[in-house]
């Protein structure tokens, strides 16, 4: 299997997603700008998805696809189908008992991560919550199909998915801000309607594509069922291994909960601006991070089962290579450019320019730490598919009490921007941390031409950030925001620029991606 065509298939469907997430974050920029009022959505919003990124694609993805991916190897198909049906029943139930929960306590998740927010603010985040928290229902059973069409090698459905969400706030934005604001009521709530309408579309284009191949979940809804799902060991086993999973995945989450409580507290539009500079941080976040832990993570979970431990260190050495040849470029051009990248993205309507310096100061400092972000979405798949979740949560744990301590410097400092900063520089040394604990187990023997292989990445990328360099530095980006249509063509070709560039450069030292298709 040629992994890098996976993974780039991955990543062409995230780019269309992250480009409509891009547009969607535009249109609110546009429409609301950085207002108490955005804070209050971003806060609404995050409540169900710090949740689904917990138990979905966090702790429960990371327990049940290696188990699945076993299961499949060595027990076959109707075993697989047993596992499948047990797990979605729990789920399914559990979700239900969480979004009644989270509906009757949303004041105090509101409290919880945002008790800075002003009154008004405060009570439309509390409406905004309660109407969103079902989100969580349906994106839980989107990481189960995800996670279930991943170990068939079926990335397409998967990765396109998320493009429906964006495309649903888009449109309900669009449609219904204006109307709302009219009829007396913030014009923000539009954004909710959209996310569950958008929620709603992501399950259901999952359902076709999992009876295609005859996997599809056939979830029990009495209560024997339930009891009789419980005692599959299936799930007892996806249980056990959620419980570290959980507490390594909810530590990044706890840091994410932590940093919008202290955002809340640093002025109208902090919380917005830290928001808007990740939005560019996870662009390059999904189309390689997620691509690659999507591919990677049935692969060595599969070498590890059948005892293949040359290809499962060749599978993470090929991700690694990855990681460098096109998160190190992507990194360099959120700290040389982030300014004009930041411009031409938010800079209309409600947007201005003190938004635009406050939100690329945010930018640079997820751009110090990208590298990291990334690395962990290889190298924690490494520990999962040996079914160890317990390591990697212990890393976490004392790398969120290094990134408190981070804040308590850089946040007095340079303000929200010190937020981002602290993150990415905990991601960094919890990467360095997940790639020293691999080679003292001897799972991860580096293959050779490391040396020659960063060298010339290096070059490149020196190359690309003297030009973004002066790019950013002889233009006038603000300026240009008179004239939209040539201020994105100015960009697209100064991004062209770019990457003509460091592939060239790579192209002339020798690189050649024909040796970086195949792990070994």
């Amino acid at each position: 299997m040629n992994l890098l065509r996976a993974a780039s298939t991955i990543s062409l469907l995230t780019l269309t997603s992250r480009i409509t997430g891009l547009v969607r974050e535009t249109m609110v920029a546009g429409l609301f700008g950085a207002t108490a009022m955005t804070d209050a959505f971003l806060v609404a919003f995050r409540i169900p998805n710090l949740l689904r990124r917990l138990f979905a694609e966090g702790a429960f993805s990371q327990a049940f696809v290696p188990l699945l991916a076993a299961t499949k190897a060595t027990e076959g198909e109707e075993a697989t189908q047993r596992l499948i049906d047990a797990v979605a029943t729990v789920l399914l139930w559990a979700l239900v008992v969480t979004s009644v929960v989270g509906i009757a306590a949303a004041p105090v998740l509101v409290w919880l991560l945002g008790s800075g927010l002003p009154g008004p603010a405060f009570d439309a985040s509390v409406v905004m919550t309660r109407f969103m928290f079902p989100y969580i229902g349906c994106m839980s059973m989107v990481a189960l199909a995800a996670g279930i069409l991943n170990t068939w090698r079926r990335f397409v459905v998967p990765a396109a998915t998320p493009v429906l969400l964006n495309l649903s706030v888009i449109a309900v934005g669009w449609a219904l801000a204006g109307p709302l604001e009219r009829a007396g009521h913030p014009g923000i709530y539009a954004m909710a309607i959209g996310v569950m309408l958008g929620g709603v579309l992501q399950l259901l284009v999952q359902w076709p594509a999992l009876r295609a191949i005859g996997a599809l979940p056939r979830m029990r809804l009495s209560w024997r069922g339930l009891q009789e799902s419980r005692a599959h060991p299936g799930v007892g086993s996806v249980l056990l291994r959620m419980g570290p999973a959980l507490l390594g995945v909810g530590v990044s989450q706890l840091s994410l909960m932590i940093n919008t409580q202290i955002s809340s507290h640093l002025g109208e539009g902090a919380t917005s601006w830290l928001n808007y500079a990740d939005r560019l941080m996870e662009f390059p976040i999904g189309l390689l991070g997620v691509a690659l832990s999507a591919v990677l993570t049935p692969q060595l979970s599969a070498a590890q089962a059948s005892g293949a431990g040359e290809r499962y260190s060749r599978l993470l050495d090929w991700g690694l290579r990855m990681v460098m040849l096109l998160a190190l470029p992507c990194a360099v051009a959120l700290l040389v450019f982030a300014a004009p990248l930041t411009a031409v993205l938010y800079h209309r309507g409600a947007f201005g320019a003190t938004d635009v310096a406050h939100t690329a100061q945010s930018v640079m400092g997820w751009g110090v730490g990208l590298m990291g972000l990334i690395a962990v979405k290889v190298l924690a798949p490494g520990f999962y598919a040996r079914q160890d979740t317990g390591t990697p949560a212990k890393i976490a744990i004392a790398v969120l009490l290094l990134t408190q301590g981070f804040n308590l410097v850089f946040v007095p400092w340079i303000g929200v921007a010190g937020l981002a900063l602290s993150i990415g520089l905990g991601a960094l040394v919890n990467a360095s941390w997940l790639l020293w604990g691999l080679r003292k187990l001897g799972s991860y023997r580096p293959e050779p031409g490391w040396l020659g292989f960063g060298l010339r990445v290096a070059l490149g990328c020196t190359a690309m950030g003297l030009l973004q360099w002066q790019l950013a530095a002889r233009l006038d980006w603000i300026a240009l925001g008179a004239h939209e249509v040539q201020r994105g063509l100015v960009m697209a070709a100064c991004l062209a620029g770019s990457a003509v560039v460091y592939f060239a450069v790579l192209f002339l030292a020798g690189l050649r991606p024909r040796a970086l298709g195949r792990p070994g």
